[in-house]
């Protein structure tokens, strides 16, 4: 059995705010990250309905073009980005407040999120933080579509290795591999932003969804062509987007990863379906506190 060095947990020095658009709602949202107790995790907090969601896979309810999750009527949208930052950062306690179902989408990239988390600052606060060991392989495919946790055998942290592949040519095929660090998170991730196709923004608009997107918060491919007219931030910046996905997804385990991340064409809702399918057997995994077993383990929804 491997023996973890034991980590206090952490969370932000003082609260700090933004107010930024719903990349659906197309209105203001106003965000603020508040310090949290210790044990408290990752709370949303809807300070219009007054409800509380955990940041849990098991409350997720919804992966069709973003990663949400609610509780009874309450839900909260759009989450991924800043928890890709937040798992980047090794923030394990904080209140998420926001007014409207969805966080504000800022440029489309987790780049503002990690600069409010560094801009307020974080310390370890006491406690002891969990760790997700992966015991064995656990896969989930669909339609042409995998992803897969793996031990890491023998190393420590986090490998994430993602290929997609686009028909339109301004994407074509991509594959990156990325081993989960903060300073490798802010230089080579964080900065990637979503995108979309040309050709879909009509039918998203019909469903009255993406009222808030635009050129400054997504990339827009018409096939060969980028439409944004600064260009693209990475040559790559479309797979460094998928994978920063990816790790705010996974970190909706409630604890950082020691394994290893493969994936092909996948998106939030095999994210999650790997996930639960992790915590669906005792035997793929094991929360460690240092050289301790944590108990008590989360179980499926």
């Amino acid at each position: 059995m491997m023996h973890f060095d034991v980590v206090a947990r952490r969370t932000l020095k003082a609260p700090i705010s933004a107010v930024g658009r719903g990349l659906h709602s197309g209105t203001d949202v106003c965000l603020t990250l508040r310090p949290a107790a210790v044990n408290t995790g990752i709370v949303f907090r809807r300070t219009d309905v007054g409800a509380e969601i955990p940041a849990r896979f098991d409350q997720v309810s919804d992966t069709r073009l973003c990663t949400l999750i609610s509780s009874g009527n309450a839900k909260v949208g759009t989450i991924e980005h800043l928890m890709a930052a937040l798992a980047a950062a090794e923030v394990d306690d904080l209140i998420v407040e926001v007014d409207a179902p969805e966080l504000p989408v800022f440029d489309g990239s987790a780049a503002p999120f990690l600069f409010l988390v560094e801009s307020a600052g974080v310390l370890e606060h006491g406690g002891v933080r969990p760790v997700l060991e992966i015991l064995r392989p656990v896969r989930v495919e669909r339609d042409g579509a995998f992803a897969e946790l793996r031990p890491q055998d023998g190393r420590s942290g986090f490998d994430v290795s993602l290929s997609i592949e686009f028909q339109a040519r301004a994407i074509g095929a991509q594959a990156y591999h990325f081993h989960l660090s903060s300073e490798g998170f802010a230089e080579e991730i964080a900065r990637a932003r979503t995108f979309t196709l040309r050709g879909e923004i009509e039918a998203l608009h019909k469903a009255g969804l993406a009222r808030g997107g635009s050129l400054a918060n997504a990339v827009v491919v018409d096939d060969d062509k980028i439409m944004n007219p600064e260009g693209l931030r990475y040559d790559d910046e479309f797979v460094r987007h998928k994978l920063l996905d990816v790790i705010g997804d996974l970190y909706l385990a409630g604890a950082p990863i020691r394994g290893r991340f493969i994936g092909s064409k996948t998106g939030h809702g095999l994210n999650n379906q790997l996930l639960r399918a992790v915590f669906a057997e005792q035997e793929n995994y094991r929360l460690a506190t240092g050289a301790l077993e944590v108990p008590k383990q989360l179980a499926a929804a």
